[in-house]
């Protein structure tokens, strides 16, 4: 792993200085990215005022997508392990009727 260098992000018209480790810096450019795209959809929805207000809706937002994506996951990998335990199942059935 590279030693944290510097690198700039704008985000709602304001530039922050961030030190990270060089190979992550493209991921936190589309981090933060996607964090300036979804303050600026909240500015432009009117309703919420002033940009700490809007980082905290932002914030708000983007927890529950992750919540949501880890949730979808959970029930994914559940589906897949049932799919699992009906396909050895049926192996097994298949299996004895060979040896049968």
């Amino acid at each position: 792993m590279d030693s944290p260098s510097t690198t700039t992000v704008s985000i709602l018209d304001k530039e922050y200085r961030i030190s990270c480790p060089k190979e992550e810096e493209e991921n936190l450019h589309q981090a933060a990215q996607y964090l300036n795209e979804q303050m600026k959809q909240i500015r432009a929805g009117g309703k919420v005022i002033g940009a700490e207000r809007i980082a905290v809706m932002a914030a708000l937002n983007i927890s529950y997508e992750l919540l949501q994506s880890k949730h979808q996951s959970l029930t994914d990998n559940s589906d897949a392990q049932e799919q699992i335990k009906q396909m050895l199942g049926k192996l097994d059935q298949a299996l004895m009727s060979i040896e049968s």
